[in-house]
């Protein structure tokens, strides 16, 4: 197996991660690569990696067998846009605050490395979202937690309206709206009251923002059907994917909202556990009062 890694370099704590990788993998025979924008960081610490092992992240999904993320949960999300086309299973190195996405904690290395000498691992699939605007402007939408339609630098709501297959389904005001898949139900989503939806489930979320009404409550369709949301504001309105692409739009605007065509890949050691995860990320399900000495 050949393994990319893809360092968040902004972070002070990855130096050390990526160079203990580096020498695991060196000592247990594992082929690897190494994002190029992780040149700077490599030589001012004085890890030595193989000039011809640097690739772009682009191409490391492409000639790689898994890419391994090493930062937070949003490092995840970006090295996951960046090989969106490619579908190799990604890992990531949490070095974050919560880690949902990025799981595996820096002591648990040598577990990983087993993981990958003797096969003890599962590819997990999950849905992915795409989108489109009348706009004409900005139609790459691709998102692996959510899209987010809201009102931008506008101060007060906006009006939104939304069709699912075609069928009209409500009109309301709002600060906005968020489509989210499985992966991003414990999200911005979840922060709205927006349920909790495990990964393998063909499902999307859509959970209003603030609205303006008692009887506007999240709703779960199938990931199959077809999402149409029209946006009014005197203001430009914003649009985001994953948190990190932004992008604004006159108004009125429409926008389409469906699965993506290709599913992302993660990879898990066999001791994963999404609900344990739960537990020790979110609390879920727990309660502190009891002070379990286990979660």
């Amino acid at each position: 197996m050949k393994v990319g890694i893809v360092p968040n370099t902004s972070k002070i704590e990855v130096a050390p991660v990526l160079a203990k990788l580096i020498s695991l993998f060196n000592q247990n025979g594992i082929e690897y690569c190494v994002d190029q924008a992780a040149k700077k960081c490599v030589k001012k610490h004085s890890i030595e990696i193989d000039e011809r092992k640097f690739f772009s992240v682009v191409a490391l999904a492409d000639i790689c067998d898994l890419l391994v993320s090493i930062g937070g949960d949003g490092t995840v999300l970006k090295t996951a846009y960046a090989a969106r086309r490619s579908q190799v299973p990604m890992l990531g190195i949490n070095l974050g605050k919560l880690g949902f996405l990025a799981e595996l904690e820096q002591t648990k290395l040598d577990e990983f490395i087993d993981a990958i000498k003797t096969g003890n691992y599962v590819i997990e699939e999950r849905i992915a979202l795409s989108g489109e605007t009348n706009s004409g402007q900005y139609n790459d939408l691709y998102a692996i937690n959510d899209i987010v339609i809201d009102r931008g630098r506008w101060p007060k709501m906006i009006k939104l309206s939304m069709k699912i297959n075609g069928e009209k389904v409500s009109a309301f005001s709002a600060d906005g709206i968020i489509i989210a898949t499985p992966t991003g139900s414990t999200g911005y989503s979840l922060s709205t009251g927006g349920p909790i939806v495990t990964p393998s489930s063909n499902a999307v979320t859509i959970s209003p923002i603030s609205p303006h009404t008692l009887n506007i409550r999240p709703l779960v369709i199938s990931s199959e059907q077809i999402i149409e949301i029209t946006a009014e504001s005197p203001s430009k309105l914003q649009i985001s994917a994953d948190g990190q692409r932004v992008h604004y739009y006159d108004s009125p605007l429409k926008v389409k909202i469906q699965k993506a065509e290709k599913k992302i890949k993660l990879f898990h050691t066999k001791s994963f556990s999404y609900f344990e995860l739960l537990r020790h990320k979110l609390y879920w399900g727990i309660d502190l009062r009891e002070k379990p000495e286990e979660l």
